[in-house]
């Protein structure tokens, strides 16, 4: 196995709470955030998103290729101002 795949290290918990993750793991994974699971037998530290709004949006992006905001507005737009002339005969 790839020894930065596999990498074990005894933390110590301070009394506020807090365990400080190592800046070679936090540079690898290139992130502030992370997700705890309580496995019951085990507890799961994982990285997360730092901005999970702008990475669900990135996940999605493949799946809802379409025109961009700026090529709608302009549809709009331009069905808007033809509705117009119809409506007052310009």
């Amino acid at each position: 196995m790839i020894s930065f795949m596999k990498m074990k290290k005894r933390m110590k918990i301070s009394k506020g709470g807090q365990v400080s993750i190592p800046a070679p793991i936090r540079k690898r994974w290139g992130t502030t955030t992370v997700t705890l699971e309580d496995r019951g037998e085990e507890i799961v530290l994982k990285p997360a998103p730092d901005d999970p709004l702008a990475a669900a949006a990135g996940a999605f992006a493949e799946e809802a290729r379409g025109p961009d905001l700026d090529t709608i507005r302009r549809e709009e737009r331009e069905a808007e101002r033809e509705i117009e002339e119809r409506k007052y005969g310009q």
